[in-house]
């Protein structure tokens, strides 16, 4: 097969859909793999890197579109992209469609088959090329919300950690999946008093046993939530549904009950965000302000990352790129059931059911 990967050209984003190790292992298996020249300069990956280990470096994004059948990227393709692609082609990568109305109906139009990493499931129900973004996802949301508690930043002007004598910072974390969970170690490790929401109680009880009562577990509900905004000096969202646009967990009256200068930050931004009040924002541009609160709802967290990322993302991705490649798109979505939930367009038409519902109610 013919395998493309372009330079991502979403603002601030350095990862790359295929490393040079990649490449050279499709091209072992026989097949041809086509490089944007410089798609991997930001993390230190050039191009002659990439010639080295057998592909192909073209000049430009549309020569990459034109020779394969397959794209490989990281985020979803934007609209220079999308008019390039064709019905013969089958983009795998980064969609979010539930939340980007204008790109499914790109999609639709291209008739290209587009497989989505997000949705792409387990053996054992989990999401196995959404996990390592979400882990990378998770453990910056502690990060960049101490950042953004200190003064300079425009928060409260409180140390993470506290002090002795002096409590830290209460985080409150809504969702314990797998970026809830990456969240909550690292703001545990900061030594903040933690506290998980969630409607699982398979989940709340993975929570007692993981961190021996050190974060505390609650049944997620609107009362309880709203309980605890006024205590609440950050607020971490990593709500998913699968495939799905994620609830508004926090209205914009609900802003009122917290503290001036408490944090928000929306992991769940890819899936249009679990706080009302959220928008994408940028690494170049990462916060705004409501009523006082500082949000952060960058779409792309992984990508302050790319080096770690990129590696990460492509050691369960290539595997999937691998198998579609030796045995046909066609036969290795028949075969597997799990990689057909990435199926979201194909020939035009929504494949996903959760896409399907959010366009139909839009």
């Amino acid at each position: 097969m013919r395998i493309g990967t372009v330079r991502e050209i979403k603002t601030l984003e350095f990862r790359v859909g295929i490393t040079p190790e990649g490449a050279a292992e499709l091209v072992h298996h026989g097949h041809q793999v086509f490089v944007e020249s410089g798609a991997g300069l930001g993390i230190g990956l050039g191009d002659d890197a990439y010639k080295a280990a057998g592909a192909t470096v073209l000049p430009d994004a549309k020569s990459v579109f034109d020779k394969s059948e397959m794209i490989v990227k990281v985020k979803e393709p934007q609209a220079v992209e999308i008019a390039m692609l064709r019905p013969d082609h089958t983009l795998f990568t980064y969609l979010h469609l539930a939340a980007d109305r204008e790109q499914t109906l790109g999609l639709m139009k291209s008739g290209a088959t587009c497989i989505a990493y997000e949705t792409i499931t387990d053996a054992k129900g989990g999401l196995p090329l959404l996990a390592p973004m979400s882990q990378v996802a998770g453990r910056m949301a502690s990060f960049v919300a101490s950042q953004y508690l200190l003064k300079p930043s425009g928060g409260r002007g409180l140390l993470m950690s506290g002090v002795p004598g002096v409590p830290p910072a209460k985080v409150g974390i809504l969702g314990a999946g797998v970026s809830g969970m990456h969240a909550a170690e690292m703001a545990l490790g900061m030594r903040a008093d933690v506290t998980m929401f969630d409607i699982s109680a398979e989940r709340l009880q993975q929570i007692d046993s993981t961190f021996f009562g050190a974060v505390k577990g609650v049944h997620s509900s609107r009362k309880a939530i709203l309980d605890y905004l006024p205590f609440a000096d950050v607020i971490i969202g990593c709500v998913l549904v699968t495939g799905a646009a994620a609830p508004k967990l926090i209205k914009r009256d609900d802003l009122k009950l917290m503290k001036q200068g408490a944090v928000l930050v929306d992991v769940a931004i890819d899936q249009g965000g679990c706080f009302e009040t959220s928008k994408p924002t940028t690494h170049e541009k990462p916060t705004f302000t409501v009523d006082g609160i500082i949000h952060y709802c960058v779409a792309n967290m992984p990508g302050a990352a790319p080096l770690t990322s990129t590696y990460a993302l492509t050691a369960v991705t290539l595997p999937f790129v691998q198998r579609m490649a030796s045995q046909g798109v066609d036969a290795a979505l028949a075969a597997d059931p799990h990689l057909a939930r990435g199926l979201n367009v194909k020939a035009g038409k929504i494949t996903h059911p959760a896409v399907q519902a959010v366009m139909e109610a839009a």
